[in-house]
């Protein structure tokens, strides 16, 4: 049997990972069928004709965006080009607006009379890094609420901050204080403060339902929520809705002098990431807020 080019063409395009050839300028020469349509589904702005782009300015161009990821993987396909590795590995975060995926990058060379040639091949394996994720996640849940526990928030709202500033969107932090929360532990017993807070943990897993969100235990009767790509005027309206559910609950705290049932106060801040901003600011701002809303007769969101 003759192999033919039509032949290896419907064999590289019948494969589900995604496959380019570079040459040694970085300029791609063919990529297959998964490539293509993985461009398509992803609006990247090439469309469809690859043939001629140079993917090593397209990592460089998103490294100076802020893209710490596309600066890894043209460092390492240049240590294949140069010869310094016959193999580069990567693992890499491409997620989308409504789901977390995760891609392995292995880059090869080959050499024919022409030249050098070297072959990316980006593999999906969001199947085994959410198995792995869910195992973290377990070693990380507050044993009492089942949620998210003060570690687990400190590394997604690091990760989700650096996310946000390569893709030049706002993030949003909301503090939730339980009010008057020793007068119920005093009046019901502490049995009675431990329930509260499983509901209420309960409660805020309805408010963190993207990829981009999490709600956590923060400290006692203080929980976390943030909220990646989301406005002030969302966030308020989102922490509005929280005070309700929180409020019709139902939970009795007779000695309170704010309801005789349990409330809450919220406090908000938004920050678009940048090169001359920290994290530690959008706590800071979010926790004087808190503060302001306590400090305003509680029971209210203030941000």
């Amino acid at each position: 049997m003759v192999i033919s080019i039509e032949f290896l063409s419907l064999i590289l395009d019948s494969i589900a990972e995604n496959i380019t050839v570079i040459n040694e300028m970085g300029e791609i020469q063919y990529v297959n069928k998964s490539w293509t349509k993985f461009g398509e589904n992803n609006e990247c702005v090439v469309g469809g004709n690859w043939c001629g782009v140079n993917y090593l300015d397209i990592c460089d161009k998103a490294s100076v965006m802020g893209d710490e990821f596309g600066g890894q993987a043209g460092k390492g396909i240049r240590t294949v080009i140069e010869g310094q590795k016959k193999e580069f590995y990567f693992e890499y975060p491409c997620h989308g607006p409504n789901e977390k995926r995760w891609f392995m990058m292995h880059v090869s060379s080959f050499s024919i009379s022409e030249g050098n040639y070297f072959i990316i091949c980006h593999q999906n394996i969001t199947e085994r890094k959410l198995a792995e994720e869910e195992a973290r996640i377990l070693a990380e849940l507050d044993g009492l609420t089942n949620i998210p526990n003060r570690r687990a928030f400190n590394e997604f709202l690091y990760d989700e901050w650096r996310r946000c500033f390569r893709l030049k969107k706002t993030i949003t932090l909301a503090i939730v204080d339980l009010d008057h929360f020793k007068l119920l532990n005093d009046s019901y017993g502490h049995q009675s403060g431990d329930e509260c807070l499983v509901k209420v943990g309960k409660l805020l897993r309805e408010f963190a339902k993207r990829p981009g969100d999490i709600c956590a235990r923060y400290g006692g009767e203080e929980f976390a929520l943030v909220w990646s790509d989301t406005d002030l005027n969302n966030a308020r309206s989102q922490a509005g809705r929280l005070l309700k559910n929180i409020e019709n609950l139902n939970i009795p705290n007779k000695n309170s002098p704010v309801e005789s049932y349990l409330t809450a106060s919220i406090g908000i801040a938004e920050m678009l990431p940048d090169k001359d901003t920290d994290l530690t600011e959008l706590i800071s701002k979010a926790d004087n807020m808190l503060y302001r809303a306590k400090g305003s007769g509680k029971n209210r969101v203030f941000g």
